[in-house]
């Protein structure tokens, strides 16, 4: 019976309290427990078996008796109050107001955990979303609908970087009207993070002029770390509301991927689980993959939502569990290069490893330009052969190499400087960037463009190539 309370606790693992099995109980569910010290406490039933029930508190278990506990099984699962003031408010993990001005004045509420899209209702994702960085737009561009990792590590700014595409991230045009159509949008959750580091971003939001088109879901370091695998999901729900009920454009930048993972990994702990790769539970995939799918276009609603998950890459190891998964799920991934950052490149945005598989259904002529992919692709080859000629030149020197393979060197010198490094607060259009992509291109012999078609050489290629020349 749901709204019943049940007296007494068999035992209390940390944040997991244990209970008499008792009948209509469901995975997921909604529990309240309270004691006498700290009054009521939030949790949601994690186990269950014939005998007992498992409980996992967001918060601490200190002081809690198991003698003067009550348990009262609320009968739905967690959920999200959502309503026409979500934007511009600040929430903590668990859903709730942070930021004094009351609760969301709404009688709606969603289950926090989602329902799984039909893969026969999603429509294919095609339309481009202009970030104002070259190195995205250019070469890894993100499309709306899509989930593009950021695979960063331990002091790189990959915290500038998402401050920067929420400032000025914007959808140019539509696919199938051939305008910007719905208000474009962002959610933003911090999961584990220093309260600098939720201050930096609270911040800039709110001088850049962005916060009323913003919301934000704030799990501190300091709070419970149980509290970090309900953040996603309240702002991924939030997410769903606006772009499937409000038709919006919804980007959803999540930060940090790896403190989740990491929550993830305790609580399979105190559970007893067995642990697969490096301690992680042998779920991790499809947890993973039960936030990054909620992402996408759904036939019917003229809304979306577009991913941007963060994660911190645990000693720059792309092959650990959390990146490599993540990459299995995703369609693509940015990542940040440490040799970029120390020698003063921003973004770090490394070139060869950064790919995003939508890109080619995001670009070209009606999207963003004619000459783009073609562009893309000279890039990619180019800096692949300079990456080739440096390894070559640290062994014979760079006295010995050809005259081609000293032209493919200062390519580098001004692809990384020029194209790759830009201000964080410089927005670059994306005629603004491709510009620069013919710019960089006029420092290689014009026989080695084989991945541009000649009337692109002679309308793009050919001005740059004789700009430089008069410089």
């Amino acid at each position: 019976m749901k709204g019943v309370e049940y007296r007494g606790l068999t035992r209390i693992e940390g944040p997991v309290v244990i209970t008499e099995r008792t009948g209509g109980v469901s995975f997921n569910e909604a529990v309240a427990v309270y004691d006498r010290t700290e009054g009521r406490r939030l949790g949601r039933v994690v186990d269950m078996s014939k005998d007992w029930t498992a409980i996992q508190i967001f918060g601490s278990s200190t002081g809690l008796s198991a003698d003067d506990a009550r348990v009262e099984f609320l009968g739905k699962p967690m959920e999200l109050r959502v309503g026409p003031g979500l934007l511009g408010r600040v929430f903590n993990g668990l859903g709730e107001p942070i930021d004094g001005y009351g609760e969301i004045i709404s009688s709606t509420c969603l289950d926090v955990n989602g329902l799984p899209i039909n893969p026969y209702a999603r429509t294919y994702p095609r339309d481009f979303i202009q970030t104002g960085i070259s190195a995205i737009d250019g070469m890894n561009t993100l499309i709306r609908g899509q989930k593009l990792p950021i695979f960063s590590g331990n002091g790189l700014p990959h915290n500038r970087l998402a401050a920067q595409i929420v400032r000025q991230a914007r959808i140019l045009r539509s696919s199938e009207s051939g305008s910007a159509e719905g208000q474009f949008v962002v959610v933003f959750c911090a999961m584990g993070v220093k309260y600098d580091v939720a201050r930096f971003f609270l911040d800039d939001f709110e001088k850049s002029g962005v916060l009323s088109n913003v919301a934000v879901f704030l799990s501190l370091a300091g709070a419970p770390s149980l509290e970090r695998l309900v953040a996603p999901r309240c702002a991924l729900t939030a997410a769903e509301y606006l772009a499937y009920e409000r038709n919006m454009h919804v980007l959803v930048v999540m930060t940090d991927m790896t403190n989740y993972c990491e929550a993830l990994r305790e609580v399979s702990s105190i559970r007893g689980e067995v642990p697969s790769r490096k301690g992680y539970p042998g779920y991790l995939y499809s947890d993973l993959a039960s936030l990054y799918e909620r992402a996408g276009k759904i036939q019917g609603s003229s809304g979306s939502i577009t991913q941007l998950p963060i994660l911190t890459m645990p000693n720059d190891d792309i092959s650990h569990p959390i990146p490599d998964l993540s990459g299995y799920i995703t369609e693509g991934q940015i990542v940040l290069d440490r040799e970029l950052f120390q020698r003063g490149v921003y973004p770090p945005v490394a070139g060869l490893p950064s790919l995003s598989r939508l890109m080619k259904d995001g670009i070209g002529e009606g999207m963003t330009r004619e000459d783009h992919k073609d562009v893309s692709s000279q890039l990619f080859a180019a800096y692949s052969k300079v990456k080739q000629v440096r390894n070559l030149s640290s062994i014979i020197g760079e006295e010995e190499l050809s005259e081609a393979d000293k032209q493919y060197l200062k390519f580098g010198e001004k692809f990384e400087q020029i194209y790759l490094t830009q201000d964080e607060y410089e927005n670059r259009g994306i005629d603004r960037t491709l510009d620069l992509g013919w710019q960089v291109l006029a420092e290689i012999p014009r026989d080695e463009l084989l991945r541009v078609k000649q009337e692109y050489i002679e309308k793009y290629f050919e001005p740059a190539l004789a700009k430089k020349q008069g410089e």
